[in-house]
Parts: C-alpha cells; structure tokens; sequence
C-alpha cells in the first residue's frame, strides 16, 4: 500500500519560501510519477507540478514556473516542493500524488491520473 506524508506546510510572509516534503513508502516508485496539488475551500483542485520519479522529466503549471520547483531524493524516497516569492494567493491546502505510470510528463496535470494521495498539509501567506 504506497502511503504518502507531506510536511513543511505552515505561516508565512509574502515574499518568503518554504519547502514541502512528501515521504512516500509502499513500493518501489521508480516508475511512478509524483505530483504537487493544491486545494482552497470552494475552489477546484489546481495542478502545481509534476516529476517522473526516473529520468528527471519535470512540468509545471504556467503561472507557478520560475517561483516553484519539484525535486525528488530517491535515496529519501522524498519529493519537495520548493516554493520561494510566496504570494498571498499561493494559499492553500498542498497535496502530494502519485501514479503507479509513467509518460509524457505534460499530461500529468489532471488529478484524475493520479492514484495515492496524501493527506495535505497547509500553507498560509501572509500579507
């Protein structure tokens, strides 16, 4: 059973960063693909980033490249999510996902791809 925990959620001011963990377990994830979501109450779920676990193929949603990056220690079995220039908008409930497949890394923007879930951890900016 593939477990994910994410970590390093928590308050910060806009223009600061943080960095999200998210400890997976349960398989042997060389073919998965790793995802970052996020959730405001009311709103849909909204694609961050994606990582093939192999091969170091990265994508990102449009508006989040160049502040946010996808990382993952394989050593670990751990993905990060660096998020630097926090903005008040950037608040939200971040998921960590993950998929049992692997392939074009651009099609791994839709939540429905994805099997596992973790159980979120909050991020809050402050103005």
């Amino acid at each position: 059973q593939v477990q994910l925990v994410e970590s390093g959620g928590g308050l910060v001011q806009a223009g600061g960063s943080l960095r999200l963990s998210c400890a997976a377990s349960g398989r042997t994830f060389s073919n998965y693909t790793m995802g970052w979501f996020r959730q405001v109450p009311g709103k849909e779920c909204e694609f961050v980033a994606a990582a093939s676990w192999s091969g170091g193929a990265t994508y990102y949603t449009d508006s989040l490249k160049g502040r946010f990056t996808i990382s993952r220690d394989s050593a670990k079995n751990t993905v990060y999510l660096q998020m630097n220039s926090l903005k008040p908008e950037d608040s939200a409930v971040y998921y960590c996902a993950a998929t049992g497949t692997s392939g074009f890394i651009g099609s791994y923007f839709s939540q429905y791809k994805y099997q596992y879930w973790g159980q979120g951890t909050q991020v809050t900016v402050s103005s």
